[in-house]
């Protein structure tokens, strides 16, 4: 068995080794095989590459040929049309050469025949002077005659001949100026009354005195109790806060309201209207209604300026002369609602000033402001004419708008024609039938007076003059003004009313000073 197993591994090992033998020669012959194709492929690709390169050489060559032969072309192309444009310039050349030449030639004529001419014309000269100088001595020698017949020299004839057109050209001219001057008066008072008149004719504006008094209709007769509180403490607080007169009388259903003051009257009969609707009627309910009343009056004031400034088409105010010209809706002149004066001036300015040809729209504005003085009269010394002078110059007005203001009342010199506009629109806005009162302004004025007096001692906060000028109530400080002091005020108050007022019968004055207490209970 074992030699078995030697045996087939023995031919086993010779089959493999033959095998592998076998597989050699095999492999070596593809091999070679496989080289020589590769060598055959390799001769192809080289030959077809040396037969592309001869191809590519020939179309290069071609290619070149034929950019040389273009370039060639190109070249004979430039060549010919830089020769013609040579000759074409030669030809210009030998045009000009020849057209110089002939004006050359021309001019060698010309002067010929100038240097001709220079001789005949000296020839003439000659002969001119020679009778110039006859003609001078034939003009001395008639001069000479003339003197001696006339028996004055040249010189004293002109001169007594400038002399009698002088006296006769001032004689005419000073006729003539008369009668210009004549003529001009005469149209320019035909055309101002036409003037006057169309803007009189043009502006119909309503009129209506401004009253010192104001009526609250109430619900019923039992609110005048209300509204008088127990003993009287509504009432007084009513006054105290707004400085105006409560008269409850026999008159049915209705308050009526005192005072010389638009404003207060104002602010009272608005509080008393939201105390009669709210039903709420004791002294701090009335002071805080007091207080809105009056803030809402102002608010009030300010969009009536805004409103009149639209109104007359006047633009660009400055905002705090918007506010002044508000407050004139609760001002009056001589009974005359002085807003309603204002807007009536601005709107005859600008009629007139459209009939003269002036800018309208200036004289507008001129004629708005030219009493916003009065807005703040009773707080600055000096013309109202001559303080709205002052407001309009602070806040940005033209210097023509402010002349017109300061001079509507000749306080000052007027310098343009706006300035004489100004003052015939306020003379015309005053003058008409039922605008003015004049009793009412001295009594209001009066009133004014009397305040002031008041306020001008040291420690008053507030006064008031009520009962139409015969009582005037003054508010003191607590803390400035003791009990003791405050007779020594009341007496010092009226002796100075005494001095510097004139009035009918007798006024009243009464200090209050009031000592408060406030605590909250948290």
């Amino acid at each position: 068995m074992s030699s078995l197993y030697i045996y087939m591994m023995v031919t086993g090992g010779a089959g493999l080794i033959v095998g592998i033998f076998c597989g050699f020669l095999v492999r070596k012959k593809l091999v070679e095989s496989r080289i020589e194709a590769i060598e055959e492929y390799s001769r192809k690709v080289l030959a077809e590459a040396q037969k592309e390169a001869k191809t590519t050489k020939r179309e290069a060559e071609l290619q070149a040929k034929d950019t040389l032969y273009q370039m060639k072309l190109e070249f004979e192309k430039e060549s010919k049309e830089k020769k013609d444009e040579v000759l074409a310039q030669e030809k210009r050349l030998h045009q000009k050469e020849a057209n110089i030449d002939r004006k050359i030639e021309q001019l060698e004529k010309r002067e010929d025949r100038i240097s001709e001419k220079e001789k005949a014309v000296g020839k003439s000269e000659l002969e001119l002077r020679k009778k110039e100088s006859e003609c001078n001595q034939l003009i001395v020698e008639q001069r000479k005659e003339l003197e001696s017949m006339a028996g004055m020299s040249g010189e004293e004839a002109k001169q007594l001949l400038m002399n009698s057109m002088e006296m006769e050209a001032k004689h005419d001219a000073a006729k003539m100026i008369r009668r210009i001057e004549n003529e001009t008066k005469a149209e320019a008072d035909r055309k101002a009354q036409e003037i006057i008149a169309l803007a009189v004719k043009r502006y119909s504006g309503d009129y209506a005195a401004e009253k010192i008094v104001s009526v609250v209709n109430l619900p019923s007769e039992e609110m005048k109790g209300r509204i008088i509180g127990r003993e009287g403490r509504n009432i007084r607080a009513i006054e105290a806060a707004t400085g105006i007169d409560l008269i409850i009388d026999d008159t049915p259903e209705a308050v009526i309201l005192s005072g010389f003051n638009p404003v207060r009257r104002q602010v009272a009969k608005v509080s008393l209207e939201r105390l009669i609707e709210d039903g709420r009627i004791h002294p701090a309910r009335i002071e805080e209604i007091v207080g809105k009343a009056r803030k809402e009056i102002e608010q009030n004031m300010k969009e009536a300026g805004e409103q009149a400034t639209f109104d007359v088409g006047v633009h660009g105010i400055n905002h705090e002369l918007v506010k002044l010209i508000g407050r004139l809706k609760y001002r009056s002149s001589y009974a005359q609602n002085v807003l309603q004066h204002s807007m009536e001036v601005s709107f005859l300015c600008g009629i007139m000033a459209a009939e003269l040809g002036l800018n309208v729209k200036q004289a507008k504005r001129a004629g708005l402001l030219h009493d916003i003085g009065k807005a703040v009269d009773h707080e600055v010394e000096g013309p109202h004419a001559i303080i709205g002078a002052d407001l309009a110059r602070r806040y940005g007005e033209p210097n023509l708008v402010v002349q017109a203001i300061a001079a509507h009342h000749e306080d000052v010199e007027m310098s343009s024609v706006l300035d004489v506009l100004v003052q015939a629109s306020d003379t015309l806005s005053g003058a008409r039938p039922g605008a003015r009162q004049e009793m009412l302004e001295s009594y209001v004025k009066r009133l004014e007076k009397l305040e002031k007096i008041a306020t001008s001692f040291r420690g008053v906060s507030k006064s008031f003059a009520i009962q139409a000028g015969r009582e005037i109530r003054i508010m003191v400080e607590g803390k400035i003004v003791s009990d003791e002091e405050s007779n020594v005020l009341c007496r010092d108050i009226a002796k100075k009313i005494e001095k510097e007022l004139t009035y009918p019968g007798q006024i009243r004055v009464i200090v209050i000073r009031e000592t408060r207490a406030v605590s909250y209970a948290k």
